[in-house]
C-alpha cells in the first residue's frame, strides 16, 4: 500500500519535462536525422518517444501532453498523445501540432469532461482552422490546398483510453494474457488506406456514381488515382470544389467537378476501459508499420527496458528497411534527408507505458504538467513554412 501511495505522489508532483532537468535530455536529444526522448513521466506511467527524418522537410509531427485536459482547475486530468503524419509538405502536420490539443482543451472545458464528442469537435475545429488558412493564402500559396496529414490521437482519462484516427497511422496495445503472462498485440485504431478492401468498399458506397473513385495505379490503390488515404486533415483540393482549379498545379486538378467531398476529416473513435493487464500503448506513423508487424513491435517493447523503447523500435524498422535493400544499417544511416525517402518514410513512435496503480488515480492529480513536442531534425529557419508560431523542435536554425 505504501509503495502504491509513493508512486501516486511521484506521478502527481514530478517536475515538468519542459522546465526541469537542466543539462539532461529534458527536451530530447539529437543524433543526425534521429530525435529521441528515451524516458519521461506522464500522469499514468512512463513514456518513450523517437522521430527519424527521411523527407527533405520533416513531415511527421507529434506531441505528448499530460496534466489538465481542459482550462478548468477542476479537471479533467490525463494524458494526450498525438502522431501527425504529413504528406505533400509539413504545413498541415505542424498546424495540427499547434492547434489540436488546444481545441480539445476548449471543448473539454465546455463539457467539463472528456468524451468522444469532445475529440470529434477538436478534429473538426482543427480541420476548419487549416481550411481558413488555405482560403486566405489561396492566391499566393495555392499548393497549400494539396497538403494534408493523417492524425492519430490517444487520450487517457478517468481510467479510459480514447483512440481517434484519421488516416493510416496506428495504435497498438500490449496486453498481458493472465494465464501465460505473454504480452499480445491488440490493434486499437481503425485505418483509412485504400489498400484495405473495406475502405475501398466504403468509398464506392459513398460515391456510387463514380467508378473511378478508387484506381489501381502502379500496383497501389489510390483515391482518384492521387492519394492512398480516404480520411485526413487538410487535402482540401479533394474536399472543396473551389480549391480544385487553377492556380493549383494541373496534376492535382480533377477532370470532373467535385460534387461532394471525396475525402473526410471525420476520425474513427473508440473507447477502451483500461485493465490491469494493459501494459503499454504504441502510437506510430505508417513509416514504422511498413517494416514491423504489430506483434513484432510489442515483443521489442516487452523484451527490453522501458528506457529507449521508442528509439529501439525506430532502429528495428530502419534495420528492416536496410535489409530489404540488401544494404547495411550503418550505410543507411549515412544517407542524407531527401535521398533517405527512397529507403523509408519519416517515422514517429511514442510508447506510453501504463502503470495500473496510477491509471485510475491520474484524473485527480494536480501536479505540474508535461508538454513535449517531437519535431526531429533542426532545419534552417528559411525553409520552414510560416503557418504557425511553433513547429516543435524543428524550428531552431542549424
Amino acid at each position: 500500500m505504501l509503495s502504491k501511495l509513493i508512486n501516486f505522489l511521484k506521478a502527481c508532483w514530478r517536475p515538468s519535462d519542459r522546465f526541469s532537468y537542466a543539462g539532461s535530455d529534458a527536451t530530447g536529444r539529437q543524433d543526425g536525422l534521429l530525435w529521441y526522448k528515451d524516458i519521461g513521466q506522464h500522469l499514468a506511467g512512463e513514456f518513450s518517444m523517437a522521430v527519424v527524418q527521411a523527407n527533405m522537410l520533416l513531415e511527421d509531427q507529434s506531441q505528448i501532453e499530460s496534466g489538465p485536459l481542459s482550462f478548468l482547475d477542476s479537471g479533467p486530468f490525463g494524458t494526450f498523445v498525438g502522431v501527425y503524419d504529413g504528406h505533400g509538405g509539413p504545413e498541415t502536420s505542424r498546424y495540427i501540432n499547434d492547434h489540436l490539443f488546444q481545441n480539445l482543451r476548449r471543448f473539454a472545458t465546455e463539457q467539463q469532461a472528456m468524451s468522444v464528442e469532445v475529440i470529434q469537435k477538436a478534429f473538426h475545429a482543427t480541420e476548419e482552422g487549416f481550411l481558413s488558412i488555405v482560403a486566405r493564402q489561396w492566391t499566393v500559396k495555392p499548393q497549400l490546398a494539396a497538403v494534408g496529414s493523417c492524425c492519430l490521437v490517444g487520450v487517457i482519462c478517468n481510467g479510459m483510453l480514447y483512440i481517434a484516427n484519421a488516416g493510416d497511422s496506428r495504435a497498438v496495445l500490449g496486453r498481458a494474457v493472465k494465464a501465460t503472462g505473454e504480452v499480445i498485440a491488440i490493434q486499437l485504431s481503425t485505418e483509412h488506406n485504400a489498400s484495405i478492401e473495406s475502405v475501398r468498399q466504403e468509398l464506392h458506397s459513398l460515391h456510387p456514381d463514380d467508378p473511378q473513385i478508387v484506381v489501381l495505379k502502379h500496383n497501389v490503390w489510390r483515391v482518384k488515382g492521387l492519394i492512398q488515404i480516404s480520411r485526413s486533415i487538410g487535402d482540401v483540393y479533394l474536399k472543396k470544389a473551389e480549391f480544385n482549379r487553377e492556380p493549383l498545379y494541373a496534376k492535382f486538378r480533377l477532370r470532373d467537378p467535385i460534387r461532394r467531398p471525396i475525402l473526410s476529416a471525420d476520425p474513427s473513435i473508440s473507447m477502451h476501459e483500461l485493465q490491469p493487464e494493459d501494459r503499454f500503448l504504441i502510437l506510430a506513423s505508417d513509416g514504422l508499420w511498413e517494416h514491423l508487424s504489430n506483434q513484432e513491435a510489442v515483443d521489442i517493447v516487452q523484451n527490453h527496458p522501458n528506457n529507449g523503447s521508442a528509439r529501439r523500435l525506430v532502429k528495428a524498422a530502419l534495420q528492416e528497411a536496410a535489409k530489404k535493400r540488401e544494404m547495411r544499417y550503418s550505410d543507411l544511416k549515412k544517407i542524407e534527408r531527401g535521398v533517405r525517402r527512397h529507403f523509408h518514410d519519416d517515422i514517429t513512435v511514442i510508447v506510453v507505458f501504463l502503470d495500473s496503480n496510477l491509471v485510475s488515480k491520474a484524473s485527480s492529480c494536480r501536479g505540474p504538467t508535461l508538454s513535449l513536442k517531437g519535431g526531429g531534425v533542426n532545419l534552417p529557419a528559411k525553409t520552414l513554412a510560416p503557418l504557425s508560431t511553433s513547429t516543435g523542435l524543428a524550428s531552431a536554425a542549424t
